[in-house]
């Protein structure tokens, strides 16, 4: 197995908003992220949050921590989101055997030393997208269930943001240091998400755009309301947002997209429409 890991720097947005195209992508577009029997990981400064994905096909990945965290173990001091966008896979958790699913969750504490990812079948291989973040203390494991998730119906087929998000890991399914994750699925005909798009500045959040046909891409807007910039983003490739950032997105196609974030969830500040520039 391969471990990949790099570094994301935070940006001033009197910066940003200067940065050329492959500027733009440098810094806030994750293009590895699932790759054959590797394990990727990316530290972002913001919220010191961590994205990732790990998708065993020939062997098992285990989760190995890294130098840079000067820790024994990987999930030392921090906790773990992990949903499957794959076929059936195993998450073996110090002895204990999860079995996920595709859009199952799995909520790791602080606690759980040894991860191990296995596919049920190499043809048709498990992909475990992974979010984690610092942990003040450690909580109870828990699986949860795409069918038991919560679900939130927005918008409308007139304004063409109809969807339906899912809150895999929320306050209400599961007890968390600070972590949320879920999943948004813009129901068939509507091409925009998150909008009318808002800024929250007490927290980071990372979208892991998935099940989007090859050839296609969203168009992901990020910026200050009034200095939006456009992030194209193809399968299986993550969007970091800011905490001074709208984010939203137009599909070419039919899409999904999981939502990852630490912080505060309070307060959020919506813009209008008519006032993006």
């Amino acid at each position: 197995m391969k471990t990949n890991f790099e570094i994301r720097y935070a940006a001033h947005p009197k910066d940003a908003k200067a940065y050329d195209t492959n500027r733009l992508r440098n810094d806030f577009l994750i293009e590895k992220v699932l790759v054959k029997d590797e394990v990727n990981l990316i530290y972002s400064h913001y919220d010191r949050f961590i994205m990732g994905g790990a998708m065993p096909v020939d062997e098992a990945l285990n989760l190995e921590s890294v130098p840079f965290f000067a820790t024994e173990y990987f999930l030392q001091k921090k906790e773990m989101g992990i949903i499957n966008v794959g076929d059936e896979g195993t998450v073996t958790v110090d002895g204990e055997n999860f079995k996920l699913s595709n859009r199952d969750a799995l909520y790791l504490g602080s606690d759980c030393k040894e991860v191990r990812f296995e596919s049920n079948d190499a043809q048709r291989p498990a992909k475990f997208y992974l979010n984690a973040c610092i942990a003040h203390k450690a909580l109870p494991s828990k699986l949860i269930r795409f069918a038991d998730a919560p679900v939130l119906e927005l918008g409308s087929d007139a304004e063409s943001n109809k969807r339906k998000l899912y809150q895999h890991i929320v306050p209400h399914t599961v007890e968390t240091c600070q972590l949320m994750m879920g999943i948004t699925a813009p129901e068939h005909g509507n091409a925009w998400n998150t909008m009318p798009a808002h800024v929250h500045e007490l927290r980071m959040e990372a979208y892991f755009y998935f099940d989007i046909p090859e050839g296609k891409a969203a168009a992901h807007i990020m910026g200050q309301p009034q200095e939006t910039r456009v992030l194209w983003v193809a399968n299986n490739q993550i969007a970091i947002s800011p905490p001074w950032s709208i984010h939203c997105a137009a599909g070419t196609s039919p899409y999904n997209f999981i939502w990852g974030m630490a912080g505060d969830d309070d307060p959020i500040n919506p813009y209008p429409i008519k006032d993006l520039r």
